[in-house]
């Protein structure tokens, strides 16, 4: 407990030099590509969009929810997931990358899977406010309860670094355990309910298989932005 004090102290008085490498890592991404920061939109619209023509149009069996475009019900499950998805996969090799930090002795290498997870909150965030001009676009209104978003981006944030504390850690001495941590995405993608309905399969929806895909933390997060934006559910009444 006194470790995590400490930690926590840390970060508070370290803020302004995380945020600064959080900006410096986001910017990094895109230098030298010619159309720069574009390109973290296009690769999520087009997953979006090849998710929605599969699901939505070529394997259409009806909306998930009566009245819902199937679009609307799609994009506030992919989008904590990208979150989840990328924080994982960058945040993984973060000791590595940034290995002339961890040899200097003065700095505290705990604080570098933090600014992974900043600079993949920055493009999260940004994604949450396309989301929101994607409802409106359909005719939906704000709402009070979106306001919810940032308890279930704040829970995704929270999972995403202790699995990346665990996971960096261990790629420093195996170094396979990146690519072990993309097929383990590749299955809890299609083991979260995002393209799908769980209680839509007869086999799925069976109250035992239920308990069990409910494990999954991801479950909840997703269900969680479903309820926010969709269902107009609070987080406490679950």
């Amino acid at each position: 407990m006194n470790y995590l004090i400490s930690l926590a102290k840390d970060i508070v008085k370290k803020r302004r030099l995380i945020g600064e490498l959080a900006k410096a890592d986001f910017k990094k991404r895109f230098v030298g590509s010619y159309f720069g920061i574009v390109w973290m939109f296009i690769q999520p619209i087009v997953t979006v969009a090849i998710y929605y023509f599969v699901f939505g149009v070529g394997f259409r069996s009806g909306d998930p929810i009566e009245g819902v475009p199937y679009v609307l019900w799609l994009v506030p499950g992919i989008v904590p997931w990208f979150f989840f998805s990328e924080a994982l996969n960058t945040g993984t090799n973060c000791l590595q990358e940034y290995s002339y930090l961890v040899k200097k002795v003065v700095f505290r290498v705990e604080i570098l899977p933090i600014i992974k997870m900043m600079s993949c909150l920055m493009v999260h965030l940004i994604f949450v406010l396309i989301m929101g001009a994607l409802f409106l676009c359909f005719g939906w209104m704000p709402q009070i309860g979106w306001l919810q978003t940032m308890y279930y981006t704040f829970a995704a944030f929270m999972l995403s670094i202790a699995l990346v504390y665990f996971t960096s850690a261990v790629q420093v001495f195996f170094k396979d355990m990146a690519q072990i941590v993309g097929i383990c995405l590749q299955f809890g993608m299609w083991l979260t309910p995002i393209m799908w309905i769980v209680e839509a399969s007869p086999l799925m929806g069976h109250p035992v298989i239920m308990k069990i895909l409910k494990l999954n933390p991801m479950y909840y997060i997703v269900s969680g932005y479903r309820d926010t934006f969709l269902m107009k559910t609070w987080f406490f009444q679950h």
